[in-house]
């Protein structure tokens, strides 16, 4: 059948053949077999391998996706009131004509701000003088006031006609006249380098295409460094300058890393006098930095060790040295001389700790600021005196709740006496505060504002819940003042547990929807992130990955059995690695979870590692084995969801993609869908959802991704029976 009559006679099959009282049937897409084949002699059928197109043009795999769309409408069709009132409710917590607080560099204070009514954002800034300061500039912005504002880009103005659009690195030049940034038209993180005078408003002809989102300026305000991607594995390979008015052809290669297991970035340092090049892979790292004021040869700081890891920033004359060198597994920090190009020349200077993880650091004139974790939290640490001198006289930050999240703000120039920070919780919208490290004085700039919202009409909570092997798993909760613990309510439990990335109990103005119905809102901080240290990490990847999933399943029975939630009444959401997640825990716990929401799914886990023109995949044999070894191939086999799918009765699922997705591709999702309805016995509702111009990230836009979440919900609350008024 032609691609053409296949999608007509499937959309023909949705409306004509089933009761307008029941759902339509599903698409039924056609199998073509196919053997992926590993180096080692194993072998596997993949009877959808086909819906893989790298250009995105085979015209029956686009059928099939539009079939998925089209009966992905006809199943929300009757719930259209709902996601309406649940995008009214989301959008309508949102101060439309709002502004970040204004940091000062170089003179300008620079900020970003939304229209009533724009999908995009403005960035701007305000050339800096007597009277002038963050308060002063949120108060104008806040009245409309704008003069003396310089725009630097309106992104409405840009993405005008565009499905897609975003900027994802904004890089003003030394002398603060001109302005590189990188735009992406289609979601798939491949940018295109445009160059604007911010005196005259010109945009220079200068476009660089194919580069990732990471530009530094030069101090000769005329030489950009930018980091190439592969086009194939859109891996960062090679470094370049370019000089303005000169053909982009005649850039000059600075670096090229070989090593394909590595991604590269470029950066400044604290000071401003370097600008250094930083490869790392899952294991290892190396950074090599050249004068800012002349550059030239890019010198190796320390030699990249598998196992040791480190990141490097300069100020006061040395290097401070975050590293995982010398069995720090939770990292210490070091110093050396600005010569340095040894790790022999590195001297302890805040000590490692079993029980906690150094996550970052930001150097200041007399005094330090360490990003921690302990105990699953985020903690801020002060630590007085020069880099070198003794790790003594220190104090934290203090946090206001049991569940939080603290972190590090804009902080651009090292000579403030003021460090600014973030805190958020599950209660408390993002706040953005300012501490006097000499005085103790703490000054609130701004909470995100919320309509209509009263943080004293709910509760948060931090609770460890048992896993198998005896674990103690930290868990945020969160729900409505007057919630009753009697094993009746409906509950959403959320987590990511992959890359040491840390899933922290921050605010979030779409849950309240849900919170208002009753619905308890939980994160598992499960194996797998870093939120207990790297013990933590490590323990939920490569051979211990199935922890991640069995911390997951045992958080849901810990709540389900202390009635937070009732045993038919849970929903489970997760992402990109947390979509494997989802796809795992239906696979291996389909009973303890009424609906599974994946968005952007990594699920078809084998094929993939045995890839390495697929990108992210080289890069990720330490997080996951590399299967062309057959001891990883075996054990990644038996999670790997697309692999695990039986004959059994799963959750229903709400299954979300993006055609342009660079991440996780497209047909991942596309296969395990299509496998799934082969095999589910349990007769529940599978949508697929696929936009077809959009990446990772969803669409592009301020609003237009709320009405995503909205229909997501609206399908969970549906299947979870939660169907009340918002509550009073």
């Amino acid at each position: 059948m032609k691609p053409s009559l296949l999608l007509a006679a499937i959309l023909m099959t949705l409306s004509t053949q089933t009761p307008a009282n029941e759902l339509p049937a599903p698409p039924d897409v056609e199998k073509r077999p196919h053997v992926v084949k590993a180096p080692h002699g194993a072998e596997r059928q993949d009877e959808y391998y086909w819906l893989r197109d790298d250009a995105r043009e085979d015209k029956a795999m686009l059928a099939y996706l539009e079939a998925e769309n089209a009966y992905t409408d006809a199943v929300m069709a009757p719930l259209k009131p709902l996601e309406d009132r649940l995008y009214d409710e989301i959008v309508g917590r949102i101060k439309q004509d709002d502004s970040s607080v204004p940091y000062r560099d170089r003179g300008y204070w620079y900020y970003t701000r939304f229209e009533t009514g724009q999908d995009y954002p403005v960035h701007a800034r305000r050339k800096d003088g007597p009277g002038v300061d963050a308060a002063s500039i949120q108060k104008a912005t806040d009245a409309g006031d704008f003069a003396g504002e310089e725009v630097m880009l309106d992104l409405n103005a840009l993405a005008a006609g565009k499905d897609y659009y975003a900027v994802s690195d904004r890089e003003v030049s030394p002398d603060n006249r001109l302005l590189a940034y990188a735009e992406d038209l289609n979601g798939r993180r491949q940018y295109t380098v445009r160059i604007k005078d911010l005196e005259t408003g010109e945009l220079y002809p200068d476009q660089i295409k194919g580069v990732s989102a990471n530009l530094i300026w030069a101090d000769d305000n005329r030489t950009l460094f930018y980091v190439e991607n592969d086009p194939e594995t859109l891996l960062t390979v090679r470094v370049k300058k370019h000089v303005l008015g000169t053909p982009v052809a005649d850039d000059v290669l600075v670096y090229e890393e070989k090593d394909d297991s590595f991604y590269m970035g470029i950066g400044r340092t604290r000071d401003d006098q370097f600008i250094c090049i930083g490869v790392e892979s899952t294991v290892s790292s190396e950074m090599r930095c050249t004068p800012a004021a002349a550059p030239g040869e890019f010198v190796v700081l320390a030699p990249r060790e598998r196992d040791v890891e480190y990141d490097a920033d300069h100020h006061d004359g040395r290097w401070v040295i975050r590293t995982n060198a010398d069995g720090a597994r939770n990292f210490k920090v070091v110093t050396a001389p600005t010569g340095s190009t040894s790790r022999a020349d590195w001297q302890d200077w805040i000590a490692h700790r079993d029980d906690v993880f150094i996550d970052g650091v930001e150097l200041f004139d007399g005094f330090a600021a360490i990003a921690e974790r302990s105990e699953g939290l985020e903690r801020l640490r002060l630590v007085r005196g020069e880099p070198g001198q003794a790790d003594g006289d220190s104090e934290y930050v203090k946090a206001d709740e049991p569940a939080y999240s603290m972190g590090l703000s804009a902080n651009p120039e090292p000579d403030s006496e003021w460090l600014r920070y973030s805190y958020t919780s599950m209660t408390t919208p993002a706040t953005v505060y300012e501490l006097n490290v000499r005085s103790g004085e703490r000054r609130q700039l701004k909470q995100e504002p919320v309509l209509g919202y009263d943080p004293s009409r709910y509760v948060t909570e931090r609770l460890w819940a048992t896993a198998r092997d005896g674990t103690r798993v930290p868990v945020s909760l969160v729900y409505r003042k007057g919630f009753e613990r009697d094993g009746t309510a409906a509950m959403l439990q959320y987590a990511y547990g992959s890359y040491g990335s840390s899933t922290d109990p921050g605010f979030n103005s779409t849950v309240v929807s849900l919170l208002d119905r009753g619905m308890v809102y939980a994160i598992a901080h499960i194996r797998g992130g870093q939120e207990m240290g790297r013990d933590w990490y490590d323990n939920g990847k490569l051979f211990n990955k199935k922890n991640t999933f069995t911390d997951f399943i045992d958080v849901t029975r810990y709540l389900v059995e202390h009635k937070y939630a009732a045993p038919d009444r849970v929903a489970a959401y997760g992402g990109s690695a947390g979509g494997l997640l989802m796809g795992a825990i239906a696979n291996m716990a389909p009973a303890d979870y009424d609906v599974i929401l994946s968005q952007v799914p990594f699920v078809d886990v084998v094929t993939t590692m045995l890839d390495p023109s697929i990108p992210l995949t080289t890069n990720e044999y330490d997080e996951w084995g590399n299967p062309e070894q057959k001891k990883y191939y075996d054990y990644m086999l038996t999670y790997s969801p697309y692999d695990n799918l039986k004959a059994q009765a799963y959750p229903a699922m709400y299954v979300g993609t993006g055609l342009w997705d660079s991440q996780v591709q497209y047909w991942e999702p596309a296969k395990y869908v299509a496998r799934l309805r082969d095999v589910d016995t349990s007769g529940n509702t599978v949508v697929f959802r696929t936009n077809m111009e959009a990446g990772h990230g969803g669409k592009s836009g301020r609003f237009r991704r709320y009405r995503e979440r909205a229909e997501m919900y609206a399908f969970m609350l549906d299947r979870l029976g939660v169907t009340q008024a918002v509550a009073r």
